[in-house]
C-alpha cells in the first residue's frame, strides 16, 4: 500500500450529513450544550487532562500534523480493517448520510452484547448479533442475502460474544460457546467446526492460511484455514478478572502478536509458535482497583517498523517489531485501537480524551476531551465512546449515546455529528467510500 503524498492540512469544512451548513462555525458546547452562565476570563483548559498529566507538548505546537493522502479501501476484511490493524487513511465523502439500515438480529442486553465488529467485502457487509447469528447483506440496499445461526441448541444463555474475520472467499467465526466455523462466505453453508478449549470474547485474525484466535483465559489458537485442523496453540496467564470483550491478534507476514488480559503482549512466528519477543503492559502505580485491569482490550496494530498497543492500566507502548525493544511509552490507558497515519498515532483513552501523539517518540500534539456524560450537570448517564477511525480528513468517534462525532485530525476541534437513534455497539468501520455502524439494538446502519 502506497501513499502519493502527505497533506498538513484539511479543508474545515468537512462535516456530517444534512448539518454540514447548519453547524459550520459551531464550537464544542454548540454540539452538546453550553452553560447558562457566561464563561468566566481567561483561556479554557481541560481539568481531565491535566489530572492525567495529559497535556500537549510545547515544544512541538508548532509541528503541523501530515497525513497520507486517503485512498478507497475496497475492503474491511478483519477486525481493525486488515490482519495488521493498520488502515492509514481511508476515503469517506464530506456528507455521508444514511442510505439504509439492516436488522442484524439481538443487540446488546443484560447478558449478551454485541461485541463483533461488521465486515465489508466487495458487495456484503457481514454482521455477527449477540447471540452468534451471522448474516450477509448487500451493500447496495441493506438486503439479506444470508443467516446462520450458530449457537448450539443445548447451549444456555450465558454464551456470548466473539467474531468475525474473511479471508479468501471464507468467513471465520469464533463464538462465546467455545467453537471455531468457517462459513463459505457467499452462501453461508458450513465449511468446518472446531472446538476450542475455552469461549472467545474476539474475533479471530487470518493471515497466510491460518486462523488465530484468542480465548478469554489467555490461550491462542492456531488452526488451518482451509481444514480447520489445529496447527498450534499458546497458553498465557489466566487473570481472575477482566473486561468484557478481548482483543483480536495482529498479524503481517510470519508474525503473529497476540494480546493477553494480563497486559502481557506476545510476537510469535506464525508457522511454528515460537515466542520472539514480549512485554507486559501492566500498571506500574496502582492508584485505585481498577488500574489493576491490565487487560490490553483494544487491538494491538503492526505499522510498518513498530507494534503499538495499549492496556487498560495507563500504559501505551511503541515496540521495534522485530527485535521487542521499547522505542517509547506513553502513560495513557484505553480500551480502543490506536490509530496510526503519517507521522501521527491517535488514541482514545478509556477518560474519553481523544490524543495526538508524534509516531517517533510519543510526544502529545493535542489533547481533546470528549463529552463523557449525557447530562454533564448531574454526571450521570455515561458515554462509552469507540474509534477513532481516520477516514476523509477527519477522525470519526462514536458513542453509546447514538452520536457519530467527526473531529479535526489536525487540532482536534469538533467538526459536526449526527444520531443514529441508538448506541453504537463498537467501533464504526469503512469501505468504499461508506461508513457502517452497529447499534446496541442490534441495528446495521450503512451512509453514503
Amino acid at each position: 500500500m502506497s501513499f502519493p503524498r502527505l497533506r498538513a492540512r484539511a479543508l474545515p469544512t468537512l462535516l456530517f450529513g444534512p448539518l454540514a451548513l447548519v453547524l459550520s462555525g459551531c464550537s464544542f458546547d454548540d454540539f452538546f450544550g453550553a452553560p447558562e452562565d457566561p464563561p468566566l476570563p481567561g483561556d479554557r483548559i481541560a481539568i481531565l487532562a491535566i489530572e492525567r498529566g495529559l497535556r500537549p507538548d510545547p515544544s512541538i505546537a508548532d509541528v503541523a500534523v501530515r497525513l497520507p493522502e486517503p485512498y478507497v479501501n475496497t475492503d474491511w476484511a478483519q477486525p481493525g480493517g486488515s490482519a495488521a490493524h493498520a488502515m492509514y487513511h481511508l476515503s469517506l465523502s464530506a456528507n455521508p448520510r444514511r442510505i439504509w439500515s439492516a436488522d442484524i438480529g439481538e443487540g446488546s442486553g443484560d447478558v449478551a452484547q454485541v461485541l463483533a465488529q461488521p465486515l465489508v467485502v466487495g458487495d456484503l457487509v457481514y454482521t455477527m448479533d449477540a447471540r452468534s447469528v451471522v448474516s450477509a447483506f448487500s451493500a447496495s440496499n441493506g438486503s439479506r442475502v444470508w443467516r446462520v445461526d450458530l449457537e448450539d441448541d443445548d447451549e444456555d444463555d450465558g454464551f456470548f460474544g466473539g467474531g468475525i474475520a474473511y479471508q479468501d472467499g471464507k468467513v471465520f467465526v469464533a463464538t462465546g460457546f467455545a467453537k471455531l466455523f468457517a462459513l463459505n462466505a457467499r452462501s453461508g453453508e458450513m465449511l468446518w467446526e472446531h472446538k476450542a478449549p475455552a469461549p472467545m470474547r474476539s474475533g479471530p485474525a487470518v493471515n497466510d492460511g491460518r486462523v488465530f484466535a484468542v480465548t478469554f483465559d489467555n490461550q491462542m489458537i492456531v488452526v488451518d484455514a482451509d481444514s480447520g485442523d489445529r496447527l498450534w496453540n499458546h497458553v498465557g496467564v489466566q487473570e481472575t478478572a477482566g473486561l468484557l470483550g478481548s482483543a483480536s491478534p495482529a498479524a503481517a507476514g510470519n508474525l503473529v502478536v497476540v494480546p493477553y488480559s494480563s497486559g502481557e503482549i506476545l510476537a510469535m512466528l506464525a508457522d511454528s509458535g515460537r515466542v520472539v519477543w514480549s512485554e507486559n503492559l501492566s500498571a506500574i502505580r496502582r492508584i485505585d482497583p481498577l488500574a489493576d485491569i491490565a487487560q490490553i482490550r483494544g487491538l494491538p496494530v503492526i505499522d510498518r517498523d513498530m507494534v503499538l498497543a495499549v492496556s487498560h492500566a495507563g500504559r501505551m507502548l511503541a515496540i521495534d517489531t522485530r527485535q521487542g525493544v521499547r522505542v517509547w511509552q506513553a502513560d495513557l490507558g484505553g480500551i480502543e485501537m490506536p490509530w496510526p497515519a503519517g507521522d501521527v498515532i491517535y488514541v482514545l483513552t478509556k477518560d474519553s480524551q481523544l490524543v495526538c501523539l508524534q509516531r517517533r517518540d510519543g510526544r502529545i500534539r493535542w489533547v481533546q476531551p470528549l463529552p463523557r456524560f449525557e447530562d454533564p450537570d448531574d454526571q450521570d448517564d455515561p458515554i462509552r465512546w469507540t474509534g477513532p477511525v481516520l477516514a476523509g480528513d477527519r477522525l470519526v468517534v462514536a458513542g453509546s449515546h447514538g452520536q457519530v462525532l467527526s473531529v479535526s485530525p489536525y487540532d482536534g476541534k469538533p467538526l459536526g455529528f449526527f444520531d443514529v437513534g441508538s448506541g453504537v455497539a463498537v467501533s464504526p468501520v469503512v469501505a468504499n467510500n461508506s461508513l457502517y455502524v452497529v447499534t446496541h439494538s442490534g441495528t446495521l446502519v450503512a451512509l453514503r
